[in-house]
């Protein structure tokens, strides 16, 4: 399952290269932040209990003619979410750390700066 460092997303921004944001946190989690052209399908709840009918239910709001990074708050249940597009043909990545490591990464926290080691480190 491929998975997308903040940075390497950050680079691709506003290129030619831009994947598409799949953000799949709760309406209100979203509304209280988001990655700039994210699109917001919550189906975090549902992923998180088991339920990945509710994803493929939805899945015609996600293009299919570009890479989709999914977005969670941790990156945890956006695994799951990429697993079922990777088995819907779709090319996806999960962001590594979610929110949390986006968040960590817009303020250059340490603690971004050791998870990013970490998952260098982890390939």
């Amino acid at each position: 399952m491929s998975r997308i460092r903040s940075d390497e997303l950050d680079e691709r921004l506003g290129t030619d290269d831009e994947p598409f944001l799949l953000d799949i946190r709760p309406e209100s989690d979203y509304g209280s932040g988001a990655i700039d052209g994210s699109r917001n399908v919550p189906v975090y709840d549902d992923l998180r209990s088991g339920d990945d009918a509710a994803l493929r239910r939805r899945l015609d709001e996600i293009p299919d003619d570009s890479e989709v990074v999914t977005v969670c708050k941790m990156g945890i249940v956006a695994k799951r979410a990429t697993r079922v597009l990777d088995e819907a043909g779709y090319e996806a990545s999960t962001l590594s750390g979610g929110m949390s490591g986006w968040n960590g990464y817009e303020r250059d926290s340490l603690g971004y700066k050791l998870r990013s080691l970490w998952w260098r480190l982890r390939g």
